[in-house]
């Protein structure tokens, strides 16, 4: 990808803060602007300017002037009227992802998916390095990949999380070792349709090469390889004897009939077990031995808010899932519990079908908790399956979850929402449970 003279950084959230700092070192002229003018995005608008970049805020539309490039941030739609007016200004539009990754010299190993993602990026970055390879795990987890990329000769691999709203903007990117994890409806607010939002996951694979490789689940390998028209060696991942890597309970298998054990991992479960799979063939087409494989899972710690046992009071535990953003995650999580379930959940909705959970709420929840705006339309589809109350905070659900919940169950924060109608982020919003549990009767 060309150097740029003049660009426009869209954006000042992390991703676009590395973005400018990239362009800088590279000598560009960087505008970086932002609709949002708050406390966050001043401290990154001074943050650049001290980079020598300038930076406007509040802009509602792309300031004036000549730019060879915008570099998108992927919190702004990518079909949205900021990015679309840039567009008809004839600036071409560049992922910030695809900058970063264009600058890097060595390999990259990206995974996307719905569910699942950042602890699959963890440990296979983990797997790199203790086969004695240099490796940046960045994206959506980690730092943006054009802060890993600020010294492009620092790691053997990047290990990246590409998300839908990453992809969206993404045109020229190439993976030399792809996952795709899942596909399950997420995000529609912003992408409006399951089809267009499965068919930006398909974008990882367009740039794949002939000696690219490429792993999906098989009941998705024929669609993302005709979407993606992309040219690289395909494999599939799943449960033992349907997939070409598989998982069985304790033990994961490649296709030319080796094996490793995982017996007691994380990964040991049926819910994670076939994302150990996907993790296990991209570890081999990296050139990790198997055994190395084995050794990381079993030592594996999950990322915090990721079914993260924060506590346990006479006899009940207390699971973190804040990240649980999704039904589909919320049905999983509930699914990894081995005690009866008190779930809390709720939040700002990203999808309306709350309906799909009646089956597992009904087999193995004692009762649901609500918070948040989606509260009453939880309930809604969730009454006659499962008892329900509407608790409005989290504060509230805790203290109810408290009085309920007896010896031998499980308090579970999977909240199927995002947290932004009451906490600035997940990670935020699992905190405030870790100490809602810590408190004292």
């Amino acid at each position: 990808m060309r150097r740029y003279s003049h660009a426009m950084v869209c954006g000042l959230g992390a991703s676009g803060l590395a973005a400018a700092r990239l362009l800088r070192a590279e000598g560009a002229h960087v505008l970086a602007v932002d609709e949002r003018d708050t406390p966050e995005t001043q401290a990154a608008a001074a943050a650049v300017c001290a980079a020598g970049a300038a930076a406007v805020l509040g802009a509602r539309q792309p300031p004036a002037g000549e730019f060879d490039v915008a570099i998108a941030s992927p919190g702004l739609p990518g079909d949205g009227p900021f990015l679309a007016a840039v567009r008809q200004r004839g600036i071409p539009v560049v992922a910030e992802l695809e900058l970063g990754w264009s600058r890097f010299r060595g390999r990259t190993l990206a995974v996307t998916g719905s569910n699942g993602k950042s602890c699959v990026v963890k440990a296979l970055a983990e797997c790199l390095a203790a086969a004695g390879q240099r490796a940046v795990p960045c994206g959506n987890y980690g730092p943006p990949a054009c802060q890993a990329a600020l010294d492009p000769s620092a790691a053997d691999w990047l290990v990246i999380e590409a998300s839908s709203f990453q992809l969206e903007t993404c045109a020229e990117f190439r993976t030399d070792i792809g996952v795709l994890l899942n596909v399950l409806p997420n995000h529609l607010d912003r992408h409006g349709t399951f089809d267009a939002y499965a068919r930006l996951k398909a974008r990882l694979f367009a740039g794949q090469r002939a000696d690219d490789f490429a792993l999906a689940p098989p009941e998705w390998r024929a669609l993302f390889q005709a979407w993606s028209g992309g040219a690289g060696q395909w494999a599939t991942f799943g449960a033992a004897g349907a997939a070409d890597y598989g998982y069985a309970p304790g033990r994961l298998a490649a296709p030319d009939g080796g094996a490793i054990d995982l017996a007691g991992s994380y990964f040991d479960n049926d819910v994670l077990g076939p994302n150990a799979a996907a993790l296990f063939g991209a570890a081999l087409a990296a050139g990790v031995p198997p055994a190395t494989v084995a050794a990381v899972l079993r030592r594996f710690a999950p990322l915090p808010h990721r079914a993260e046992s924060v506590g346990e009071c006479r006899g009940v535990l207390y699971v973190d899932d804040s990240k649980a953003t999704n039904l589909a995650a919320l049905v999983a999580s509930v699914r990894m519990q081995a005690r009866p379930v008190w779930l809390i959940a709720g939040g700002r909705p990203k999808e309306t079908e709350f309906a799909a959970a009646r089956p597992v709420l009904r087999d193995r929840v004692r009762g649901v908790l609500l918070i948040g705006e989606a509260a009453p339309a939880m309930a809604a589809a969730w009454r006659g399956a499962v008892p329900c109350t509407e608790c409005g905070t989290l504060a509230r659900a805790v203290a109810a979850a408290r009085r309920a919940a007896r010896a031998g169950e499980v308090v579970l924060l999977a909240p199927a929402c995002t947290s932004y109608d009451q906490f600035r982020s997940y990670g935020e919003r699992g905190d405030a449970f870790r100490k809602l549990v810590a408190e004292k009767d």
